[in-house]
């Protein structure tokens, strides 16, 4: 996008125009002097104007369809403050073979980041953020979590603890990615009510600067193991609400990870670290395949100007 370039026009009786006529008086070298002076000033007026950056968002949740009835475990929220405020939490499902609700952790946490966000402690840093939410949160479980604050002249700051995601498309192609942090396939980083998990110091931190037109899309890791990034960035640009956008690929994703036949980023993530498919599908000759079901939470934010 050009950026607008605003031409000033100054009128006779403009200061400006006064200190140029004074100085037609004064010596050769004084009126250099008073003409350079004058020239920056004249040139500061024609700075390049630009626009304070905002999101507007979009957000969308599926349920795994074993938990459809409680929700899901996932937890995100969004938020207005500065340029806006985006964050998602994934609960560890492995929690339930203990008798705890693998979602309480998850929507504690976001409920306290939602409510720290503009913490004079925090100071619009989302590693911050995550490790007040985390020291308030007194639920037992464990949640992987992604918070990304927009400042008002476009830099996105990002941390992330685990798995959960973020891509930015510009002009249909995507210009960043985060890189999930696991401690091996299917064992992410996460916080947890336990001594032994992760912490915000763990936090991979990432700062973009974005332009007005920019897409964000950030989710739980249901988004990311059924849905290849080129298909996110297609998809995206099939939408102008981001609202609608975000439901598109909630669907989309929700119908990779139930069909056993698609080759998703899961299955090939899988296969290259060295799992296997089932017995009968070896006889077969087939390879493992098949999405990966799962909550699914999807923020679509569009970088408009104020």
């Amino acid at each position: 996008m050009a950026v607008p370039i605003f031409r000033a026009s100054i009128p006779k009786s403009h200061p400006l125009i006064h200190s140029i006529s004074s100085a037609l008086s004064l010596t050769d070298e004084t009126w250099k002097r008073k003409r350079l002076l004058s020239c920056c000033a004249a040139s500061s007026e024609l700075k390049p104007f630009r626009p304070e950056l905002c999101f507007s968002v979009g957000t969308y949740l599926i349920p795994h369809p074993n938990k459809i009835e409680k929700g899901g475990e996932d937890a995100f929220f969004v938020s207005s403050y500065n340029g806006g405020v985006l964050a998602v939490a994934d609960g560890v499902s492995g929690w339930a073979e203990q008798d705890v609700d693998p979602s309480l952790f998850p929507k504690e946490l976001m409920a306290n980041a939602s409510n720290f966000v503009g913490d004079v402690q925090v100071n619009n840093d989302p590693q911050i953020l995550i490790g007040k939410a985390h020291a308030y949160t007194s639920s037992i479980g464990s949640a992987t979590v992604m918070i990304a604050m927009l400042e008002r002249d476009g830099i996105l700051k990002i941390a992330n603890v685990g798995d959960c995601g973020l891509r930015v498309i510009r002009e249909g192609k995507i210009k960043f990615s985060t890189s999930p942090q696991e401690h091996y396939f299917d064992c992410p980083y996460q916080l947890s009510s336990e001594i032994v998990g992760q912490t915000y110091q763990d936090a991979m931190v990432s700062n973009v600067e974005l332009m007005e037109g920019d897409t964000i899309v950030m989710g739980s890791d249901g988004l990311f193991d059924n849905v290849f990034d080129h298909e996110i960035a297609l998809t995206v640009a099939g939408y102008r609400d981001v609202a609608e956008a975000a439901k598109a690929l909630a669907n989309l994703a929700n119908n990779h990870s139930l069909d056993s036949n698609f080759d998703s980023p899961y299955s090939m993530e899988a296969r290259s670290r060295g799992f296997e498919p089932p017995l009968w599908k070896k006889i077969l000759g087939m390879k493992l395949t098949g999405g990966k079901p799962d909550d699914i939470t999807v923020i679509v934010g569009q970088v408009v100007s104020l």
